[in-house]
């Protein structure tokens, strides 16, 4: 087996990977100092497992899992962690299974034979804990089969489109599978709904028009195309867009 170790202190990952050489049967095929390196050498390496520390800069552990249920066979996940808080009442209550920092041996070789992959009811609630602790910094969606990360700093606005939303940026559109209610949640202090199929980034907008039709439009940096304002959102957004003008 496979197994990737993730943690961004260089002493933990050593302790684990000669832990995993006295046990014997499994290779570690690598190592990651936080979230985004994880994601890159899942997609290089392939790993069977992660061992996956929570708290880390930038992207933590939750959010990290949660990417890596997009790819077409993610990897097994047993995280590690130096804090009992509410991160671990969501793995106990749907049995996503854990080690407690320092890692004991007998611990260690009792989670590696249980190890499962996490299922999508798991990876929610895990994703709802991680919310509780932050916004993502970034959006991740699978582009023919390769994880991209979209930093939410460039994102112009979410469009639902059918069962997707359109995550769009300056040079870029791209689909995912979250929804504008949830997107809403987690990014309330930076966008703004301003149609029941969009929000749009309040740091982008540049001004509010009307289209041929006398349809009210948004505009935003960086982006030629203008979206459509509802009437039930409008006095919202003109009075967003006076003071972001004044």
């Amino acid at each position: 087996m496979k197994i990737l170790v993730v943690d961004d202190e260089a002493p933990a990952r050593a302790r684990l990977c000669s832990m995993l050489e006295e046990i014997g049967g499994h290779e570690v095929c690598g190592e990651a100092a936080n979230g985004r390196e994880a994601l890159q050498q899942c997609e290089n390496k392939q790993p069977d497992m992660l061992l996956l520390d929570i708290r880390m800069p930038g992207m933590d552990g939750l959010e990290t899992a949660q990417y890596l249920q997009l790819l077409q066979q993610p990897p097994a996940i047993i995280f590690t962690t130096a804090y009992d808080d509410y991160a671990l009442q969501a793995f106990e209550s749907h049995a996503v299974d854990y080690l407690l920092k320092p890692v004991r041996r007998e611990r260690l070789v009792d989670a590696l034979l249980h190890a499962r992959r996490m299922t999508g009811a798991q990876a929610a609630s895990l994703r709802e804990a991680g919310t509780r602790a932050g916004a993502r910094q970034s959006i991740c969606a699978n582009v023919r089969g390769s994880l991209q990360l979209i930093p939410v700093a460039e994102i112009r606005y979410f469009q639902a489109d059918q069962k997707y939303v359109v995550v769009g940026t300056a040079d870029t559109q791209i689909l995912i599978e979250d929804t504008l209610k949830s997107l809403e949640q987690e990014f309330s202090d930076r966008f703004v709904r301003i149609h029941r199929n969009a929000l749009v980034a309040r740091r982008y907008i540049t001004g509010l028009g009307r289209d041929a039709d006398g349809h009210a439009q948004v505009s935003l940096a960086g982006v030629e195309q203008t979206l459509e304002v509802s009437r039930r959102h409008l006095a919202e957004v003109r009075k967003l867009v006076k003071a972001l003008q004044s």
